[in-house]
């Protein structure tokens, strides 16, 4: 497995991390798959207050007993739930930041968060006071480093501009290749990493995509979907699949520090985790954005 040091922080993650939104509530089968993607050399585990409403952090917390000083935990902040209400509302604000983070701490069962992001944000927040939560939090050593998890250029824009965030986790794969226009240049040039969630496209990108592929995806009508996996598959070989190509593609820009695909069986955290020892050539990388699309953002997106 190789690490990488995630922008301008201390820490160190590992290239392939594991998206815990993926493992279910079933605690046995859980706590395996979580301890043997650290067997694997997997050290980067991202969750959310949001996952299963509560549930995924606590069972991470469990899972990293005995191994925390070796894991990188993240988790995020944001979308506060109102008791006795479905569903969640918006809040960044300083006072929520400051109280939310003493409930991902209980059910991680630790006393610090090394990755703390906002889950969200528009422009309409009041960014600044938002940053001075995180940066409160930081001087507390409550949490060491900040980011956010956004898909909005111009929220992401603010934050780079205006905060010390060391990461942007966003959506980025084959078939989504709208922050190489703008998001992870910028991400470069200011020496922040990208975590990158959807490298397979909700799994998409894999063997099952004629079954996968039934209302298309983004901009992609169903069938230029199935065409343009079809030119994909041609990469393909017994020492490399669909998804772990998937994988090395997001990869292979210099501005992303990590993947985090999911997975709910052994055998996915295995191919996943293989994917460390998988080459894509720059010929190859070019060939692939010759048949996809770039997916340019339009304005709702912004």
């Amino acid at each position: 497995m190789k690490y990488n040091k995630l922008g301008p922080s201390e820490l160190v993650v590992s290239e392939i991390g594991f998206g815990c939104m993926s493992i279910g509530t079933d605690e046995p089968k859980a706590l395996s798959l979580l301890h043997e993607a650290m067997d694997l050399g997997v050290n980067f585990f991202d969750t959310s207050d949001l996952y299963d409403y509560g549930q995924n952090e606590v069972l991470l917390g469990k899972a990293i007993k005995g191994r925390r000083d070796k894991l990188v935990v993240a988790t995020k902040v944001g979308n506060r739930r109102i008791p006795g209400k479905e569903g969640w509302v918006w809040d960044p604000t300083k006072a929520y930041i400051k109280e939310a983070v003493k409930g991902n701490l209980q059910r991680l069962q630790t006393d610090y968060i090394d990755l703390y992001q906002l889950h969200g944000g528009t422009l309409e927040d009041n960014i600044d006071e938002t940053i001075e939560a995180f940066e409160e939090l930081k001087r507390e050593g409550v949490i060491r480093y900040y980011g956010i998890s956004s898909i909005r250029p111009n929220v992401i824009r603010e934050y780079v501009k205006r905060s010390r965030i060391v990461s942007l986790m966003t959506q980025y794969s084959i078939l989504d290749r709208r922050p190489e226009e703008e998001v992870l240049p910028l991400l470069e040039q200011h020496g922040i990493n990208a975590i990158v969630r959807g490298p397979v496209a909700s799994g998409l990108i894999s063997e099952r995509f004629r079954e996968k592929a039934q209302e298309g995806y983004l901009d992609y009508s169903r069938d230029a979907l199935i065409a343009m996996l079809d030119k994909l598959e041609e990469l393909a070989d017994d020492s490399r699949s669909l998804s772990q190509i998937a994988l090395r593609y997001a990869l292979a820009h210099p501005a992303v520090a990590t993947v985090i695909p999911g997975a709910s069986r052994p055998e996915q955290l295995l191919a996943n985790a293989a994917a460390g020892h998988v080459q894509l050539q720059a010929d190859e990388i070019e060939w692939i954005r010759t048949i996809s699309k770039a997916n340019r953002y339009v304005q709702h997106h912004s």
